[in-house]
């Protein structure tokens, strides 16, 4: 083989090595900051996934909210209406938070009925609820979510 070809030949292979390396570097990183949005429903049927970081919703279930006295800790239950699951926020909810209204958080599915939060979202007025919750109520058939009706 004439050494200017293999020459050639050596830099097209160094260059594709280093796309393929480059490719999956990115991939690895972009699967790390994926966050899938589950509702109760798919939590409790185990659709979603153990440990992994994920978007769960739904509304908080009346007189479901126990906080505790010395910490930040506060503990709570969301549903679709056809199925709930707890979950475990250790900080201070947002202003807007209430019972039997949409939130969505941010965090760690530790088991079917157990989420840890590191961050919950509350709706910003008197007739928005998040799109994903609104969908995930509507699916479930839950009354909830008429309530928002037009608010996209």
């Amino acid at each position: 083989m004439n050494p200017v070809r293999k020459q050639r030949l050596f830099v097209v292979l160094a260059i594709l090595a280093g796309l393929a390396l480059a490719t999956a570097l990115a991939v690895y990183a972009l699967r790390q900051n994926i966050n899938l949005f589950y509702t109760p429903q798919q939590v409790v049927n185990g659709e979603a996934p153990l440990g992994a970081k994920m978007r769960v919703g739904g509304l908080v279930v009346d007189n479901s909210v126990q906080r505790d006295l010395d910490t930040l800790d506060v503990t709570f239950t969301v549903t679709d209406g056809k199925g709930s699951f707890q979950i475990h926020y250790q900080g201070i909810l947002p202003d807007l938070f209430r019972e039997g209204q949409g939130i969505v958080a941010n965090g760690t599915l530790v088991s079917r009925d157990r989420f840890e939060a590191d961050e919950v979202l509350a709706k910003h007025d008197e007739t928005y609820m998040p799109p994903e919750v609104k969908d995930a109520l509507e699916k479930a058939g839950h009354p909830g979510a008429a309530q928002s009706a037009g608010n996209d």
